[in-house]
């Protein structure tokens, strides 16, 4: 019998420096102290909360996606995504604020030229400016080929047409990455930046959600929308890969996010289960309800290893990148999801109510597995590492 070939081990070990853990636990402060209070009240009003983004802003958090160059931590993937889990366990919606700072800019930072790195990134490593990633579309989510959005040349400009779709941060961005096919013959697509304030850009209607609602989400539309050539970032008719190479690292952000929504979740059921008394006791002293609290809490330390491990292999830029990352967040979005579910049964009736966090916790946690690549896709990606 033959020898079954093995894919190389990453490397065993992420560290994490006393002065992460410190500014790790800085933020767990700030996140349960005053983002925590703020969280209900965001998604029963469904309102951008500008109070978290400026309050992110002055703690230096929104400067974790940038090298120190551009006025960046130059702390690291890991870093950030451990940031990203301290927000979510306390709100969703308030985590994405992050997120989507990394998603926005890691075009420019990985393709674009100095120029552009200078001219858009120390404003957003502020808080100062905010961005946008806009790729998806009505008839192209999971498959980007189906897109139908075009960028023309027009001498030294590009005149771009069409509309996105599930866009987060539409109407609240400083600019946006937009991808559009610059040669439909051999539909390839290039990426630009489009500022929020460019005539015949409109960003649309905002999506009534089932969760993540102090976030907005719109279809941000393109009327002859004019742009200097500048304004493209990398290569001419290399947008895919570009986009692929950006949501490889960023999908990470949609698992430190479910790492973080379950872990609140837990922290919840605990605390309720510990006093809640029936038949004369807590019952966190009953089996049935211990055994779910520790699947739960087992489940998500697994994920959290996961991620973390996937954060280091970014960091270290190994190669099996992608198979890791999707992995990532394919088991920390399905584990959100199952122990989401479990902490509202803890609960009970109370867990069915939204004056507890559990079923907000809940709403949130399901989108993780759907944005930034469905866990369908993530199957895919790690299949096709197999063969």
């Amino acid at each position: 019998m033959s020898s079954i070939p093995t894919a190389p081990a990453p490397s065993e070990v992420y560290s994490l420096p006393q002065e992460h853990v410190d500014f790790r636990d800085a933020v767990r402060r700030l996140a349960r102290e005053r983002i925590a209070p703020r969280a209900g009240e965001i998604d029963r009003t469904g309102e951008y909360p500008w109070d978290v983004r400026e309050l992110l802003g002055s703690h230096d958090v929104l400067a974790l996606p940038f090298d120190e160059e551009y006025g960046g931590t130059g702390t690291g993937t890991l870093m950030l995504q451990m940031v990203v889990e301290e927000i979510a366990k306390a709100c969703a919606s308030s985590a994405l604020i992050l997120m989507v700072h990394e998603l926005g800019t890691l075009p420019i930072q990985l393709f674009g030229t100095e120029a552009q790195k200078q001219r858009w990134l120390p404003r957003c490593a502020t808080g100062e400016w905010s961005p946008a990633f806009a790729l998806s579309e009505p008839d192209a989510g999971s498959d980007p080929a189906g897109m139908r959005t075009t960028a023309v040349r027009a001498g030294d400009e590009w005149v771009l047409n069409g509309q996105k779709n599930w866009i987060t941060n539409a109407g609240v961005a400083d600019f946006y990455v937009v991808f559009a096919k610059t040669d439909r013959e051999a539909a390839r697509m290039s990426a630009f930046v489009v500022e929020s304030d460019r005539e015949g850009l409109d960003p649309g209607q905002m999506e009534r959600k089932l969760g993540i609602k102090g976030s907005t989400t719109g279809s941000p539309s393109f009327v002859d929308v004019r742009i200097p050539h500048e304004n493209m970032i990398g290569e001419e008719g290399r947008g895919l890969s570009l986009a692929l190479a950006t949501l490889e690292r960023t999908r990470l952000g949609a698992a430190a996010q479910a790492v973080g929504i379950a872990q609140g979740a837990i922290d919840y059921a605990v605390q309720y289960a510990r006093e809640r008394i029936a038949f004369g006791k807590p019952i966190i002293e009953m089996q049935g309800i211990q055994f779910k609290l520790a699947d739960m809490e087992t489940r998500t330390a697994a994920a959290r290893e996961l991620l973390y491990r996937a954060c280091a292999m970014a960091d270290r830029d190994e190669p099996g990148l992608a198979k890791y990352t999707s992995m990532a967040k394919l088991f920390a979005s399905d584990t959100a999801m199952a122990v989401t579910i479990e902490a509202i049964q803890v609960l009970g009736g109370y867990g069915y109510v939204n004056e507890y966090p559990v079923e907000r916790m809940m709403r949130d946690a399901k989108i993780t597995q759907i944005y930034e690549g469905t866990n369908e896709i993530q199957r895919v990606v790690i299949a096709r590492s197999l063969k």
